[in-house]
């Protein structure tokens, strides 16, 4: 098989078992990682399964993330998950599908004084569900929920993403 296995699972959730990476999905991971604006939240992306059905992130306690009362910074928790969802979804249904992120809400539940992780799944019923819907409508919205927890799964904070997603038309006089 031509991938390699993620060297860290995420405590204290269930099915936290390794997620096998091929490079192309590390590569990107990587990728992401560094990117400016993502690095810039303190929060790291350390996983993405080859099917793209599943992503771990995970948010560390740092100087980078501290905020004034030594807790981790409400927007480096939002900002370490805020576009995995969007990405997951425009990799999952392909060209044909427009994905943009359309509102969200956190819940701060206890303060993030030790790392947080998140776990992030789509499953192949969502996604059957959204083209079904989307084979009579012409776009629509869904909500996706992920938590941010600690080592032994306690709920730190729990962000709410409404996703946009439509079909994406054809230009006229296009050959598609």
């Amino acid at each position: 098989m031509p991938w390699a296995a993620m060297t860290h699972p995420t405590p204290g959730r269930e099915g936290s078992a390794l997620i096998p990476e091929t490079w192309r999905t590390r590569l990107l991971r990587w990728g992401f990682n560094i990117f400016p604006a993502y690095c810039g939240t303190g929060g790291r992306i350390t996983s993405i399964a080859p099917d793209w059905h599943e992503a771990r992130v995970r948010v560390p306690l740092s100087w980078r993330t501290r905020n004034y009362v030594g807790t981790i910074f409400g927007g480096s928790l939002y900002g370490a998950v805020d576009p995995i969802y969007m990405v997951m979804l425009i990799k999952l249904l392909g060209p044909d599908y427009v994905v943009w992120d359309k509102a969200a809400t956190i819940r701060f539940r206890q303060p993030g004084r030790t790392t947080l992780y998140a776990r992030f799944v789509i499953t192949p019923e969502q996604l059957d569900a959204i083209r079904a819907e989307l084979a009579t409508t012409t776009k629509i919205d869904k909500v996706f929920q992920v938590d941010l927890t600690s080592a032994d799964g306690t709920v730190h904070a729990s962000v709410e993403k409404t996703l946009h997603i439509a079909r994406r038309q054809s230009a006229p006089g296009s050959m598609r």
